[in-house]
């Protein structure tokens, strides 16, 4: 059974993928946070989840990230960045839905989200996960 982690569960697609996970038969959501909603339910926000999760939500920096095999990051980008090398680190496989590692051209991606890029040097090890391309 795999231990997953989803790094912002309330907006659509932390929610889309709590629900899909949930329903996978060899996954047990180990832990969904998010800032606003710490302390609170999952399903208590989310009706629909009611019988399928008895998760609370939990801020990012107390969330056991750490005890995950897998990590998913439905956040806005520049937020992965920061928590993914450390992760990864640990050997715990990373998921990132946002955009912070999906272009290789790291100017392209600054100029893109006006940002500066944290952790440029593991775009390089980062996989562009659409099956299309990459099989």
């Amino acid at each position: 059974m795999l231990q997953v982690g989803i790094v912002g569960g309330t907006g659509y697609t932390g929610v889309e993928l709590l629900r899909l996970l949930s329903l996978h038969p060899q996954v047990q959501v180990a832990c969904v946070t998010s800032r606003a909603e710490a302390g609170r339910r999952v399903d208590a926000l989310y009706p629909s989840l009611r019988g399928r999760s008895d998760l609370v939500f939990c801020d990012p920096e107390q969330a056991p990230l750490g005890e995950c095999d897998i990590v998913f990051f439905a956040t806005p980008h520049a937020t992965a960045m920061h928590h993914v090398p450390s992760l990864c680190e640990k050997g715990i496989k990373v998921i990132d839905l946002s955009a912070d590692f999906r272009l290789q051209d790291i100017p392209l991606w600054e100029q893109w989200y006006q940002c500066q890029h944290s952790a440029p040097q593991w775009v390089k090890r980062a996989v562009y996960g659409l099956p299309e391309l990459h099989r």
